[in-house]
């Protein structure tokens, strides 16, 4: 649906609301995020979108209102590879998310997180929710099931206003996952795992041809070689022979064909993991983030490995919007 309005915390270089800017239609207001190599990704490629900066020091009542309101929050008090001090983390900034949505009230708001979300801090997070007048569903998706060759199991959440029956959803979602609560979620399965009330898979981007590169569609022929690279990138990146990828072969061919792009090499000259393989490997567009001016490597790789897939961000949004918000949603 024309005119809707995003507003983004935690932005990063904005892989989530690539997806969410697919799925609804939807243009983006304002971003918010404190981190130098951020800023300078959001700076260089949106230099007339506001970047609001600290949402912790945010007065709500003076940011323009949105529509959606979205954002991929700090993951590391959560995280299996961190301390997992979940809401006693310094780093926690949900209640500052919360306090947004109380004052900006919109009619849809979108979240994403570790996997690992789910067994530490997720109860607060749906409680809150449920106390500003939230429903809520939930899904776990692998960046796989959408064709990546790298699993990155992800929560996504989507949650609209329990008084807003023009939306079309039910009621009584918030607090109820597949089982009786958010830990009975996190179970081993392979598709769309722990879906709120119910079951159900995204359809892999391969199938549907998915949002593409940077949620920007699919290249097709008329502007690039085949593989969506357009003139500027065929002399940088050549098809790298078979052998190079071992038993890796099969996965990163099948990204190719999603991606619309080849793999860069995945090492630099100086036999280091190279930014552009990441880049490829999360789904965006060659040179989105290792083409911005001034960034180092160091701020290319925190960057990246903070980010999300444009496309399984779609995918799991999609599905969560066809429950909750189909008068909403478009094809994604």
């Amino acid at each position: 649906m024309a005119g809707l309005r995003i507003g983004s915390l935690c932005s990063g270089y904005r892989g989530l609301d690539m997806a969410v800017e697919k799925v609804f239609g939807a243009t983006t207001a304002w971003v918010s995020d404190i981190d130098p190599g951020a800023n300078k990704i959001l700076a260089h490629r949106w230099p007339t979108t506001p970047n609001i900066g600290d949402l912790t020091a945010a007065r709500w009542d003076d940011v323009e209102s949105v529509d959606i309101l979205c954002g991929g929050y700090p993951c590391q008090p959560f995280s299996t590879t961190g301390l997992r001090k979940g809401t006693q983390d310094e780093r926690h900034i949900w209640p500052y998310i919360a306090d947004a949505l109380r004052v900006l009230r919109p009619r849809v708001a979108v979240f994403e997180n570790v996997a690992g979300h789910l067994r530490l801090g997720f109860d607060t997070v749906l409680a809150d929710l449920a106390g500003l007048g939230f429903d809520a569903e939930w899904c776990l998706v692998r960046a796989s099931e959408v064709g990546a060759p790298h699993p990155r199991r992800r929560l996504f959440l989507l949650a609209t206003p329990s008084d807003a029956p023009h939306l079309g959803h039910e009621r009584g979602r918030t607090a109820r996952g597949r089982g009786d609560g958010p830990a009975d979620g996190d179970r081993t399965a392979t598709h769309a795992e722990g879906v709120g009330r119910g079951e159900g898979r995204p359809e892999p981007a391969r199938q549907q041809g998915g949002p593409g590169p940077a949620g920007g569609g699919r290249a097709t022929a008329a502007d690039t070689d085949g593989l969506g690279r357009g003139p500027e990138e065929r002399h940088i990146w050549a098809r790298q022979p078979d052998a190079v990828w071992g038993r890796f072969l099969p996965a990163v061919r099948r990204w190719e064909r999603v991606t619309g792009r080849y793999a860069p090499r995945a090492t630099d000259d100086r036999n280091r993991l190279s930014p552009a393989f990441v880049e490829w490997l999360m789904g965006l567009r060659a040179g989105h983030v290792t083409d911005v001016p001034g960034l180092t490597r160091t701020q290319q790789l925190k960057a990246l490995g903070n980010g999300v897939v444009p496309q399984q961000a779609a995918a799991a949004i999609q599905l969560l919007a066809s429950r909750t918000v189909p008068s909403l949603a478009v094809a994604a």
